[in-house]
């Protein structure tokens, strides 16, 4: 091997090193995220109803991921009220491992029971797909107004043919609920679809053709809900076109503490 050859090599092999070692360093802050998360549910439940209580339009709809109670997504739900706004969650769906068009009917048949309309429903990863299939499927009176979803695999994940789970299965890229998703595009333009540079879980990425797509700068599958830019691409994406203000972070952070309930009333 030529001089030229072996440095070329040498470049190569060091570029391969340092890409994996940040790939892995990345990976282990996301799943460190996840224990806190998690960890952070199982210790504080209940508390949702501290959320119901904001009045600026629209009301916003919690869905999580897989293995994701409705707790996982908290700091969701405290700044979107923080903001002003009246977030509902979905008890019923415990830790999300069923099939999607049964958690769609859990949307669908919640929207109905509260009366709810001109909703946005905010979702993590598998809740966009539920969220998707309860706009096509669930939705005949158009409650749903919109829909944001966070690291979303619209396209499924190469991945979930390895895993020997059925609740990861379904993210096989020819599940037949994901084939027909992915064939409906008529909601795509409610859809706005935000999501990591560079996500473990979602090789392919959650682009979504025809809806709005926003890259956050933090990587990871979990992590992203915590990106400091994602407060402001939720509230302007459940606010639409109304123009108002954003709230600073200090009234974000007062109205979190004052919303967050205490401790007698987070059992259950």
């Amino acid at each position: 091997m030529s001089a030229p050859d072996a440095a070329a090599a040498v470049r190569r092999l060091v570029a391969f090193a340092v890409t994996h070692a940040r790939h892995a360093w990345w990976r282990t802050q996301d799943y460190a995220y996840v224990l806190v998360r998690q960890a952070e549910g199982a210790l504080r439940r209940g508390g949702a109803d501290a959320y119901l209580s904001g009045r600026t339009p629209p009301d916003v709809v919690l869905v999580p991921g897989v293995y994701e109670s409705w707790q996982f997504m908290r700091p969701v739900a405290r700044l979107l009220h923080a903001g002003g706004h009246a977030v509902h969650v979905l008890p019923t769906l415990g830790y999300n491992v069923g099939p999607i068009p049964a958690a769609a009917s859990v949307l669908g048949a919640y929207l109905r029971a509260q009366d709810l309309r001109d909703v946005v429903v905010v979702a993590h990863s598998k809740g966009g797909l539920i969220g998707k299939l309860a706009m096509l499927r669930e939705d005949p009176d158009g409650r749903i107004r919109s829909m944001v979803a966070i690291n979303t695999p619209f396209a499924g994940s190469a991945y979930a043919r390895w895993i020997p789970l059925a609740s990861l299965r379904i993210f096989r890229p020819d599940d037949a609920t994901l084939v027909a998703l992915a064939a409906e595009q008529e909601v795509n333009s409610r859809i706005t679809s935000v999501y990591a540079p560079w996500d473990p879980h979602i090789p392919a990425g959650s682009v979504l053709p025809g809806a709005a797509n926003v890259e956050l700068s933090t990587p990871g599958h979990f992590r992203p809900l915590a990106d400091p830019r994602l407060e402001r691409v939720l509230l302007a994406a459940v606010r639409g076109d109304s123009g108002q203000p954003a709230p600073g972070a200090g009234e974000v952070a007062a109205a979190d503490r004052a919303a967050d309930p205490p401790a007698e009333r987070r059992a259950g």
